[in-house]
């Protein structure tokens, strides 16, 4: 077969084919988080958690119309984060891309670890930080192979998720048609509708889950990355992005919905899966084995995505640092497999903490908890995407032809105003206060730190150069 891929200019190559960029926005829409959170969510909030999802999963639809509007006009950027400076400034860009990236990194250390617990599952003696080297020595030797390679892998891995969800879905239907006796009643519609009310566990519980609900989806975004890597970028841009509410319909709200026709919602536990739950009830009993190796190959997809992001914003942020500068010199460079392997390496090496901290509790714990603050900070990236976006949407490079995010006047300022919301919201729930204040203390600090520099450049010409 001919070998239809395209260098860009950069040297990076377009090798990842509609199938793949399908299955990658598959793999960004269905997080770890839909296997072995979902228990938490409907039994704080209740069955109204399927209007939650519903809600966030429409504004981040709106959110990558937005991204996907700026892609459309010009699909040769490798992130996102490169409109963010060049609509709303250095500043802008230098605090969002240093955020993103550490953001990315914290993100994978968790996957990391994750991956390494899934492992022990089957092999208990086997040390964590060893798994954690070989997961992350694999991975990485597949990213710095080639795009393709990577676009490959992601498929099978996201066909893993789409199999056991589907399997879900059908396994929970074939039930209740069946009224199936379980051993908490049967499987019936009326265990969803039944006493159903919006406010179930009080207005509190419903609101507080909204920023759960959020961080199921923070991610969702990843598909963009790749646009600058596919071979026909303005055709799937937009069946990727058009795409996702359809996806959410059917992973998220036809999958909780389903489970709690199964399982009464009142019986569903935080502290154990309600995948395990339903396949147990249906009878199946490698469930266990079955479960574990499919959140194993969710966190490891998770893993690969995030070496496959990272390397691509630190090559971005390379490539926008000063012309003479060491960033510049040595990271803005992309190798003969057309990936930029440097800014791979770096963030890689950064992630091997991860196996550093296995010998010790205390520093895992400190991570938890600086980590939920990166994930904090994606909300501020956001917003200055989305305003980034504006400032695009008032620019002579405005495409009024082009992949317009729809209802513009309305669901962008909306969408601006309800990730705000969701951040400060945060201040306001006890287990949150701490990585909230964090985050609005990175933005604080490292924001004016940002804007400082930037002032300094802007003083002294020559710096800039």
């Amino acid at each position: 077969m001919e070998d239809r891929s395209i260098e860009n200019m950069d040297g990076t190559i377009r090798s990842l084919s509609n199938r793949h960029v399908q299955m990658i926005a598959i793999v960004g829409t269905i997080s770890t988080g839909l296997f072995l959170g979902a228990g938490t969510t409907i039994s704080a909030t209740g069955p109204s958690v399927i209007f939650i999802y519903a809600i966030m999963g429409l504004f981040f639809f709106f959110l990558l119309r937005a991204l996907g509007e700026m892609l459309y006009f010009d699909s040769n950027s490798h992130t996102f984060v490169s409109f963010i400076t060049r609509y709303l400034g250095d500043t802008a860009g230098r605090f969002a891309g240093w955020t993103y990236w550490i953001g990315i990194l914290f993100a994978c250390m968790a996957e990391l670890t994750a991956v390494s617990t899934y492992v022990q599952y089957w092999l208990p003696g086997l040390p964590a930080w060893l798994i954690e080297v070989a997961v992350l020595g694999l991975l990485t030797l597949l990213n710095l192979t080639a795009a393709r390679l990577f676009g490959e892998t992601e498929f099978w891995l996201a066909m893993i998720k789409i199999i056991a969800i589907i399997s879900l879905v059908v396994t929970g239907i074939i039930m209740v048609a069946a009224n199936a006796k379980t051993p908490v009643g049967h499987a019936s519609l009326s265990n969803f509708t039944g006493s159903f009310s919006l406010l179930q566990k009080g207005k509190y519980a419903f609101f507080t889950a909204f920023p759960i609900v959020f961080f199921s989806f923070a991610g969702i975004e990843f598909v963009t990355i790749t646009i600058g890597e596919d071979k026909n970028p303005k055709k799937v841009i937009k069946k990727a992005v058009n795409e996702t509410l359809l996806r959410i319909l059917l992973f998220y709200i036809a999958t909780l919905a389903v489970i709690m026709c199964v399982i009464p919602w009142g019986k569903i536990t935080s502290g154990t899966s309600p995948f395990v739950q339903v396949f147990k009830i249906a009878g199946f009993n490698a469930v266990a084995s079955v479960f574990n190796f499919v959140v194993l190959t969710a966190a490891a997809s998770s893993l690969n995505s995030g070496i496959f992001s990272a390397g691509r914003h630190f090559f971005q942020l390379a490539e926008e640092a000063p012309k003479d500068s060491f960033l510049k010199k040595h990271f803005a460079k992309i190798s003969a497999n057309g990936v930029p392997a440097a800014g791979i390496v770096i963030s890689v090496a950064l992630m091997l903490i991860a196996p550093i901290m296995s010998f010790s509790s205390t520093a895992i714990e400190v991570f938890g908890t600086v980590a939920g603050a990166t994930s904090n900070m994606y909300i501020l990236v956001y917003v200055l995407a989305l305003l980034a976006h504006r400032k695009y949407r008032e620019s002579s490079d405005f495409m009024a032809a082009g992949f317009k995010m729809p209802f513009y006047k309305l669901s962008s300022p909306l969408t601006i105003a309800l990730f705000l919301v969701i951040f400060f919201s945060l201040f306001f729930i006890q287990a949150d206060v701490f990585g909230a204040s964090l985050a609005a203390s990175w933005a604080l600090l490292f924001g004016g730190w940002c804007w400082l520099t930037e002032k300094h450049k802007s003083a002294n010409p020559r710096l800039s150069n």
